[in-house]
């Protein structure tokens, strides 16, 4: 069983960093030379990540009207698309080590969250 340590704290203070880093990674790696796919897709994630981000009720959301474990399910299926991305598109060299390591990362973080514990009332 993995040690699961990662919190939704911890998890809201990576996810405004990994926002701009995947909107900003694509400009300063050089990426979409070989597949436009592969410049796009960082940066449309990019943004969408932070609009989540934004949106997810933690104490770093502004608007907190998504569920956490909502948040959760689009970072694991943001992960899997990482993971099939490189292969689907026919990426190699950098983009393809991009993809398949921010998606091998984020499957990793969601795998690693801590449940929150169920808080009794007596």
């Amino acid at each position: 069983m993995l040690p699961r340590f990662i919190t939704k704290s911890i998890h809201a203070y990576l996810d405004y960093p990994v926002a701009f880093a995947l909107m900003a990674l694509p400009f300063l790696l050089g990426l979409g030379q070989g597949n436009i796919l592969a410049f796009w897709l960082s940066v449309v994630t990019g943004i969408a990540a932070f609009v989540l981000t934004v949106l997810t009720d933690h104490h770093l959301g502004l608007f907190r009207v998504l569920p956490y474990g909502l948040h959760l399910a689009v970072d694991g299926a943001v992960g899997l698309v990482f993971v099939v991305a490189p292969i689907a598109l026919g990426l190699s060299g950098i983009e393809f080590w991009y993809y398949m390591g921010l998606g091998l990362t984020v499957l990793a973080v969601v795998s690693l969250h801590k449940p929150e514990e169920d808080v009794q009332v007596a």
